[in-house]
């Protein structure tokens, strides 16, 4: 049997601090939180979350991105504005690329995107406080089997679901 691991996927909050504390407390089945960015939030305040620095984020707790390595998969964290995300891939993918990374998750744009470009799967879990394509308020939950990853669109608030 192989072993499963399971990632809950969050950004763009906004000083929205209910999800930051509701999605752990409604997800214990995951073994990691990563935040994306823009919390808004005192970085001590996500001490439950790998969390980087977003364009609105001030606190210099903050990496601006981060590397995580889990069974056979490399993430890059960012929030991608620092990549011109709201125009392309490229430059992430670049940067993905230089850390060997295999996944990008990332926020930022307020749209929900899980797409594959040269062997690099990049994840956006759309914003969990307002999504900017009319959408319901979206995160994601990454579930890693070896080599197999399973994304699934979840919503905020749970009654959503």
């Amino acid at each position: 049997m192989k072993n499963k691991t399971v990632i809950i996927l969050i950004s763009d909050n906004h000083d929205l601090e209910s999800a930051v504390y509701d999605v752990p407390l409604h997800h214990q089945e995951a073994q990691y939180f990563f935040h994306c960015g823009d919390s808004e939030l005192p970085y001590a305040m996500l001490s439950s979350y790998a969390a980087v620095k977003g364009n609105n984020d001030f606190d210099p707790g903050y990496p601006d991105f981060l590397t995580i390595t889990i069974g056979c998969h490399r993430f890059l964290l960012t929030h991608g504005h620092r990549y011109y995300c709201g125009f392309g891939y490229d430059d992430m993918l670049r940067k993905a690329k230089e850390e060997k990374c295999d996944i990008v998750c990332y926020g930022h744009t307020h749209r929900y995107d899980d797409r594959m470009i040269d062997g690099v799967r990049f994840l956006n879990p759309g914003s969990i406080w307002r999504n900017r394509d009319g959408s319901p308020s979206s995160y994601m939950r990454i579930t890693l089997e070896g080599k197999n990853v399973k994304v699934e669109r979840l919503y905020y608030p749970f009654s959503l679901q």
